[in-house]
């Protein structure tokens, strides 16, 4: 079943294991390995014996950095039709792993950002440990949060999802657990305990026997100045308070000030609507219209050159400010995509 190198695929009594396999990209997500990712769950859910299914990174550096963005970069600059196409069976898959039907583990170990959130968040048995770090960091590249991650970050505690998502700042693995993008803590050290664990005796038994109570959360305990500062009404409006406010609310107001303009105005109207929808389906449309939109967009191609490209980390924004991001700019990117995100199941 391992024809596709980039994602190991095997099964190991009874689990259906999924190792990605890219460990110098800190295995981003290229389409292909969406696409086996899509066969090995379509060919296991039906089959009486596979109990469950884990998913783990290879190497020491995490699950999965996101997708593989210098390869969207390039598909921004030509026609965005292989952009669409990876995205439409992504989000197809994160629907997939949404209802999967047996347990899903996933390992968030190490760095979990973007489309790695995307194939582990939405799963039934999300892991955190001590090394995770964790982010939607989509707004520096002038994009906006995706893969489902606008359910996720819309339904966290007060306004805990809005701080992540318009800084785009790395969180922890307690930080994962109280915005609700993971439900269990299991230290680094006892991994491969725990995985030999749900192979051996079952996921409940893993669980109950490696892990442990998370350490209190950072992120959890600045909601004092987080939902209120975040609760204004528009981006310049949450940066003011944030000034106001001094300290680390500063802090992220001078973070938030080096994003996208479009893209941040953006993901803090595509939070407000993911809040009104039921499923995570429905967000994952609004979510594709809105990744179709930034294709076309400047900022998606400038912030990739400038962070990965030619690495000089210096975007040259447009719009260039806030004040001149209008109303109808952020209208723009709801519109309905040329081919809609359909669910065959």
């Amino acid at each position: 079943m391992g024809e596709n190198e980039d994602v190991l695929v095997t099964v190991d009594g009874g689990v259906g294991r999924i190792t990605l396999n890219r460990p110098k990209a800190i295995n981003s997500l290229t389409h292909p390995m969406v696409t086996a990712m899509e066969r090995a769950l379509t060919e296991w859910e039906d089959d009486d014996a596979i109990t469950a299914v884990l998913l783990d990174g290879a190497g020491e550096r995490g699950l999965c950095a996101g997708g593989d963005i210098v390869v969207l970069y390039h598909s921004a600059r030509a026609d965005g039709s292989e952009a669409r196409a990876f995205w439409y069976d992504e989000y197809q898959l994160n629907a997939h792993i949404g209802r999967y039907r047996k347990p899903y583990v996933a390992i968030m170990d190490g760095i979990v950002m973007g489309g790695g959130v995307g194939v582990s968040a939405h799963g039934n048995v999300r892991v955190a440990t001590d090394t995770t770090r964790m982010a939607m960091p989509e707004v520096g590249i002038g994009f906006i949060p995706d893969v489902g991650g606008t359910k996720i970050l819309s339904h966290a505690p007060g306004l805990l999802g809005y701080h992540a998502a318009l800084t785009g700042a790395n969180f922890n693995g307690a930080d994962a657990i109280a915005l609700g993008f993971a439900d269990h803590y299991v230290p680094h050290d006892k991994l491969d305990d725990f995985k030999a664990a749900v192979v051996a005796d079952g996921v409940d038994a893993a669980l109950a026997a490696f892990a442990v109570e998370p350490p209190a959360s950072p992120l959890a305990a600045q909601r004092d100045w987080i939902d209120v500062c975040y609760a204004e009404k528009t981006v310049t409006d949450i940066l003011a308070a944030l000034r106001a406010h001094g300290g680390p609310a500063a802090e992220a107001a001078d973070l938030i000030e080096t994003r996208s303009p479009i893209a941040v105005s953006v993901t803090l109207e595509s939070l407000r609507r993911a809040a009104e929808l039921d499923t995570l389906e429905d967000v994952l449309r609004q979510e594709y219209r809105v990744s179709c939109a930034s294709l076309r967009s400047h900022d998606f191609v400038e912030g990739i050159r400038a962070q990965v490209v030619d690495k000089d980390r210096n975007p040259k924004w447009s719009p260039a400010s806030l004040a001149a991001v209008t109303p109808a700019d952020v209208e723009a990117y709801f519109a309905p995509a040329d081919r809609e995100l359909e669910f065959t199941k």
